[in-house]
């Protein structure tokens, strides 16, 4: 298994964090994997060494880090053969929470020796690729709103605060949505759209999805103010969405968001631009290394891709060969 880790040297304890890749490092290389570690120096950094890896032929390419880490990543290996593994050193891991993996890095090492890779979708905004989701309006205000030093300092924290100070002040804005050319008006504070279920790695927002349906989910949380914020919030904490006349539920390949004023835009926890913006689906556009017990929800279709074993099977045969007491 040839693998390339991935890595900001700059993320959390520089000794902890070397310690911790070199634990799982040698997990790997005690069942023989080749592995590799590459720190990411700048912005952009972790798509282009994916994409390298993925251009040299390696089988695997491990984010080691948050979401925002596995974002850049997967928009390296989008459309390509080589799969993405994850070490959850961020501050969310949302991905590794929506996996179940353990958060410790021997026990994640370990776990990912008996996954198996499978086709999943992504989701497009515009020309950059998200695994998790897609948030316009509010939350991405909270999260373009966080400095670096804050959310390494402070952890989840941070977002409490943000969106504290943010609350009071948030107002809907006037949107229009086209999900595959139907068209939908309404005041919004807040729009999801899902690829996976899991939102902030506390609660499920589009608690519908599915990574391999070709479809994306589309929560639409309308309102005017924070009392509307509050109400909705409550909704969704308490799993009582379906209650709620104002959080609407959709699925579409394509969804073309207008607002008035523009609203903020975030995937996978980093902020990247305002509406207007077109979101769509990319069905089977990358190769992931999966648990066997996946929760069966969070996908639609059997496994049909195989393990990776094509190099091995050379060296198999050719010692079979080679056997004085193999049956002609």
């Amino acid at each position: 298994m040839r693998t390339v880790i991935v890595f900001n040297p700059t993320a959390g304890q520089a000794e902890l964090l070397e310690h911790d890749l070199g634990v799982a490092a040698g997990v790997w290389r005690q069942h023989g994997w080749h592995v590799d570690l590459r720190p990411t120096l700048t912005a952009g950094d972790g798509t282009r060494i994916a994409r390298a890896a993925a251009d040299e032929g390696c089988d695997l390419v491990v984010a080691a880090g948050g979401d925002g880490t596995i974002n850049e990543v997967i928009n390296g290996l989008a459309g390509t053969d080589t799969a993405l593994g994850t070490l959850p050193f961020g501050t969310m891991n949302v991905w590794a929470r929506e996996l179940r993996l353990p958060l410790q890095p021997r026990a994640a090492a370990e776990a990912l020796l008996s996954w198996q890779t499978r086709r999943i979708d992504l989701g497009q905004a515009g020309d950059r690729y998200f695994l998790l989701m897609a948030g316009i309006g509010f939350d991405a205000a909270i999260t373009a709103g966080i400095k670096r030093d804050e959310k390494r300092r402070l952890g989840a924290l941070a977002y409490v605060l943000r969106g504290l100070e943010l609350a009071l002040r948030v107002r809907g804005a006037r949107t229009r949505l086209i999900l595959d050319g139907r068209p939908i008006k309404a005041r919004v504070l807040m729009v999801v759209i899902g690829n996976t279920q899991l939102y902030g790695g506390l609660v499920k927002i589009t608690h519908r999805a599915s990574i391999d349906d070709g479809l994306l989910d589309v929560c639409v949380i309308r309102g005017d103010n924070f009392f509307s914020a509050l109400r909705h919030t409550i909704a969704i904490l308490g799993q009582r969405r379906s209650h709620d006349p104002e959080i609407a539920y959709y699925r579409a390949r394509r969804i073309e968001v207008i607002a008035r004023p523009r609203l903020p835009i975030q995937v996978d926890g980093d902020a990247i631009s305002t509406t207007p913006m077109t979101f769509s689906v990319a069905p089977g556009a990358l190769l992931a290394l999966l648990p066997p017990n996946l929760p069966q929800d969070l996908v639609q279709q059997p496994n049909t891709t195989p393990i990776r074993v094509r190099r091995a099977m050379p060296r198999v045969l050719a010692w079979l060969s080679r056997r004085p007491d193999r049956e002609p």
